[in-house]
């Protein structure tokens, strides 16, 4: 009888216990998404500026943030001391043609959060925040600041499995620019 109660109340303890992904498997997401953004067009890479960084939050989810530079560009140096309106122009140009490539690496790197954190429970988000960065120079109309990504993990599974068909991904991650 004993025996039977420790048995109940050990199952009872684990049974409270949450999943929660590892420092080990988000690190290891942290890399694969530096990785990703790194080789998102292999002639004009994008500039990583800070290492990615995740967090797991009890009962909401996995936050990962990154800051990157869409399109490295000249600076402005005692050799270079402004830049054309020509040169202004084509900078801003080709960063707005790169947003949506930054849009869609953000969207497979969600379904591959969620295929990769199996401890993450289904019912919480996946989040990915990146920040563009701009030089002070620069014009940055329409060019977001931010660029936030997140939907629930079990959504997202279901489209990475194909248990969803890849377009119900405008209805699973919710997006915001700054």
């Amino acid at each position: 009888m004993q025996t039977l109660m420790l048995i109940l109340a050990a199952a009872g303890l684990l049974a409270g216990q949450t999943a929660r992904p590892s420092r080990s498997e988000i690190a290891a997401m942290e890399r694969a998404f530096d990785q990703r953004f790194a080789r998102l067009d292999l002639e004009r890479p994008v500039e990583v500026l800070g290492l990615t960084r995740g967090l797991y939050l009890d009962g909401y989810g996995v936050v990962f943030t990154a800051e990157i530079n869409l399109l490295p560009a000249p600076g402005i140096s005692p050799f270079r001391p402004s830049l054309s309106r020509e040169e202004i122009a084509r900078v801003r140009e080709q960063k707005l043609k790169r947003l949506p490539q930054v849009r869609e690496a953000m969207r497979e790197m969600l379904l591959a959060a969620a295929q990769s954190l199996d401890r993450l429970p289904a019912d919480e988000q996946v989040v990915l925040g990146v920040m563009l960065f701009s030089h002070p120079w620069e014009d940055a109309a329409g060019l977001p600041r931010l660029i936030r990504m997140q939907g629930r993990r079990d959504a997202l599974l279901a489209v990475a499995l194909q248990r969803q068909p890849r377009s119900a991904l405008g209805q699973i991650v919710q997006t915001r620019e700054e």
